[in-house]
């Protein structure tokens, strides 16, 4: 079982994406901005996963942003980014090592196979 961070502002989409992890058998917790994540990221239990959007509240960039300081403060966490938006070779040279791309909207069973892959490299 891992302890898997998700991070996103859109409320509903933030529910359905840790029902799903929680199915996985995987324990969420969840945040709606940078600030609230990197808080989260603190507990001494630690996180194993991130999964979060890259556009976040705080900035126009925030989870490529946040998945660096998060790295900071666990450098082995894994990182699944998403976004709605198009993709460009700049947001791409931003992420951070150990991670993976989903892109929205995305089923269930596409979060389900790109968790589980993340978690399994």
């Amino acid at each position: 079982m891992a302890r898997v961070l998700v991070v996103e502002d859109e409320v509903v989409v933030l529910i359905l994406a840790e029902s799903v992890i929680e199915e996985m058998g995987h324990e969420t917790y969840s945040a709606a901005s940078v600030t609230e994540a990197l808080k989260l990221l603190d507990d001494p239990g630690g996180m194993n996963a991130m999964f979060t959007d890259i556009r976040l509240p705080e900035e126009q960039l925030g989870g490529l942003h946040l998945a660096k300081r998060a790295r900071e403060k666990v450098p082995s966490l894994k990182v699944l980014y998403t976004t709605g938006d198009a993709l460009t070779d700049g947001m791409k040279a931003m992420f951070v090592e150990t991670s993976a791309f989903l892109p929205k909207p995305y089923t269930a069973q596409e979060l389900t196979a790109a968790m589980a892959q993340l978690l399994a490299d």
